[in-house]
């Protein structure tokens, strides 16, 4: 774990950033020229106005040189130590804690704590702590121009300090707790967009298929005219037969998907039967996939895997003959499917021995119309559309996708997690 926190959400917005410290330096700047002339206090008025203007400069740095818009935890913990020891200096050449401006130094840290991370608030509340306690034993007297002296007994020139640790430590407190709701809130709405986008491609991809449907019926159904026609003239070469024959009912296979995707997708799906088990359900998918396709798909199973019987769900089968479709086609010449359970989860491993997903798009699998740039994939790289519509599929019927490469193998590995209280709801 970095000792620097790095999440998004700890971070701090520059351009409010820079805002708030022009006010405190222009605060500062007529605090003590009207202290210095009006008042008449005596004190180091060069090097007071030359920290004031340090403070100016590292603002200058965060508007022209600093280019990105928000403070990640490492910056803003610098400039806002800066912040805090630019005060601390006038704090100490203008009388210690005993200047009511010392209430100042606690701005630094509360404003850090709702936007910053744990580490980073525990840094800055500590120098602050560390700068209570220097300038209460260490500091310039303020020479007053009036002619009596000014005295403050011992108990309350030590509770000052007191009292500035304990309403820092409190107000840090508060705020953090206030930071941590407000990005849990924000993360929440943030997922729940997420929910959202993805409903919304998924609506968008229904209406592709649609019309796609439409436009796919006339091709297809000149191609069975064909087969037709081909049937009679070849029908004593036995070899070419049994092809066309294949064809043929991948051909009418088509035809009933597609006779879904335009007409009512939740109608009864011909090739699967109803209510089945997991196993049942790969054993009917995989054996359609060996109809076209020459590579060898091992399935492995627990005898004793989950055996229950799950209400049909279409979704789930095209799910799973998306992710398998995908193994099929970037395979070199094996798809190793594996089926785990316990009392508590039912797991489906799905691993190909090609060369699994590129570390390019690692971060992003599952996202639409997402390309692999890996060179040697390019032909065969899709829109990433089958891993979009298999993972959200099967997510909303309750399942948990983790997209990896393989530890065991040379490719891609998807884990297809559910607990079994959850597909018992199916």
């Amino acid at each position: 774990m970095k000792f620097f926190e790095t999440s998004k959400y700890h971070t701090l917005k520059k351009s409010t950033y820079i805002s708030l410290r022009w006010i405190g330096i222009i605060g500062q700047l007529l605090s003590i020229n009207i202290v210095y002339f009006y008042f008449g206090f005596d004190f180091n008025f060069i090097l007071s106005n030359i920290a004031i203007f340090v403070g100016a400069l590292s603002n200058l740095f965060l508007i022209f040189i600093y280019q990105k818009t928000q403070l990640s935890d490492r910056s803003a913990l610098i400039f806002l130590l800066i912040d805090i020891f630019q005060l601390s200096i006038l704090i100490y050449l203008t009388g210690g804690v005993i200047n009511p401006f010392v209430i100042f130094l606690l701005i630094p840290s509360v404003f850090a704590s709702s936007n910053l991370g744990l580490k980073t608030n525990l840094l800055l509340v500590s120098a602050t702590i560390f700068i209570i306690i220097f300038l209460t034993f260490k500091s310039k007297e303020l020479p007053s121009p009036l002619n009596y002296h000014f005295h403050v007994d011992d108990y309350y020139f030590y509770s000052v300090p007191v009292a500035l640790i304990i309403a820092l430590v409190f107000l840090n407190y508060f705020a953090i707790i206030f930071g941590v709701e407000s990005r849990l809130r924000k993360e929440a709405l943030n997922k729940m967009e997420e929910v959202m986008a993805k409903e919304h491609e998924m609506l968008s991809l229904g209406g592709q298929a649609a019309a796609a449907a439409h436009s796919l019926g006339t091709p297809l159904s000149t191609i069975k005219i064909i087969i037709q026609e081909l049937s009679k003239q070849l029908k004593n070469n036995k070899d070419v037969i049994q092809d066309i024959e294949l064809l043929s009912s991948q051909v009418e296979r088509c035809n009933e998907i597609l006779k879904k995707l335009s007409l009512n997708p939740n109608q009864e799906d011909e090739f699967i039967d109803e209510d089945q088990s997991i196993r049942e359900y790969l054993k009917e998918i995989i054996l359609s996939f060996k109809e076209t396709s020459e590579k060898n798909f091992i399935f492995n199973f627990d005898q004793d895997s989950n055996p229950k019987k799950i209400t049909k769900s279409i979704e789930i089968v095209y799910g799973l003959r998306n992710f398998i479709g995908n193994a099929n086609k970037f395979s070199n010449d094996k798809i190793f499917i594996t089926v785990k359970s316990d009392n508590e989860n039912t797991e489906i491993i799905i691993e190909d021995d090609g060369e699994g997903y590129p570390n390019d798009i690692l971060s992003k699998i599952g996202e639409p119309y997402l390309k692999a740039f890996r060179n040697n994939l390019k032909k065969k790289s899709g829109l990433g559309l089958g891993i979009f519509i298999g993972k959200t599929l099967l997510e909303k019927n309750f399942a948990h996708i983790t997209c990896r490469n393989s530890k065991t193998r040379s490719g891609a590995e998807v884990l297809i997690r559910w607990k079994n209280i959850d597909l018992m709801k199916i």
